[in-house]
Formats: C-alpha cells, sequence, structure tokens
C-alpha cells in the first residue's frame, strides 16, 4: 500500500454503513491508492499525504481523511460490486430472494455516493483553508478546489 492511511476493514466500516454485509476483502490496497490519487491527492497534496502516513496529524487523519477516502473507495468499487466477474464473463447474481437493480436504481445510488464523496472532500478542502497553517505539508495553491470546482453541473474555475 502506498499510503498507510486507511484499512480495508476501516473503509467497509465506514463507507458501507447501509446494512448489507460486505467483506473487506473486496477492497485491495490499489482499490485504496487508486482512490486517493485520483480524489484526495489533488486536494491535500503530496507532501501532507506523506506526513499523515508516516504517523503526523492523526486527528486530521481520522477525522477528515480517512472518511473522505473511504467514501471515494466506495463510489470507485461501487460498479464493480453491481456484477460479478469469472471465466463466463461479467454476470449479475439472481438469487430466489434477491435480484439485481434495476439500471435507474443504480445510477441513483451512485449519484448519492458522489454526493457523499463530494461533501467529504469539500470538506477536508475547507478545513484545510482554515487550518492550513497548522500543516506545514499543506500547500493551498495544490488544492485543486481552490481553482476549479463543479457544483450543480456548471464548472467554476476561480
Amino acid at each position: 500500500m502506498r499510503y498507510n492511511i486507511i484499512t480495508p476493514e476501516q473503509v467497509v466500516a465506514m463507507a458501507f454503513s447501509d446494512g448489507e454485509y460486505v467483506a473487506s476483502e473486496v477492497i485491495s490496497e490499489a482499490d485504496i491508492d487508486t482512490a486517493i490519487a485520483r480524489w484526495v491527492k489533488p486536494i491535500v497534496g503530496e507532501a501532507l499525504l506523506e506526513a499523515v502516513a508516516g504517523g503526523s496529524y492523526e486527528e486530521l487523519c481520522v477525522e477528515l481523511l480517512q472518511p473522505a477516502v473511504a467514501c471515494a473507495v466506495r463510489l470507485f468499487v461501487q460498479p464493480r460490486l453491481n456484477a460479478s466477474t469469472s471465466q463466463m464473463g461479467l454476470t449479475v447474481a439472481v438469487g430466489s430472494h434477491q435480484k439485481a437493480a434495476d439500471e435507474s436504481l443504480r445510477e441513483s445510488h451512485l449519484r448519492a455516493l458522489r454526493m457523499l464523496t463530494r461533501t467529504a472532500l469539500y470538506s477536508l478542502s475547507e478545513y484545510l483553508q482554515a487550518h492550513g497553517a497548522e500543516f506545514k505539508e499543506y500547500n493551498p495553491k495544490e488544492n485543486v478546489l481552490n481553482r476549479c470546482s463543479c457544483n450543480g453541473g456548471f464548472v467554476q474555475i476561480f
């Protein structure tokens, strides 16, 4: 794992709290690293991520960084969880008591996950903006949300 910020078990506990069992084995280290690289690193920067991975800023890690990473991982892996891959290709499990959700329900679910992830990332960004002086590794110029934002379907460039 490139960044030692959160474990698969913590991701499941934080981001899959909707009542269904999800084994932590469905979350790989690559899933976590990909989510961090895609959604979190552009906000906090490499230097602050390395500091947190090294054990600094535990409160920031637990209160804001881990929840944001957990949401981003959930958003990233959810489409893969909606189907199974085997030697037969991509399949959908249909049991006697459950059936696959239709496309509109899956889209609605992903929209809610994007909103949850976006909210967690904005909270992290706002906290870093307000308390940036406490984190010597944080550079507000690296925070993509200080330059560009997409809200309500509008792209805003600052």
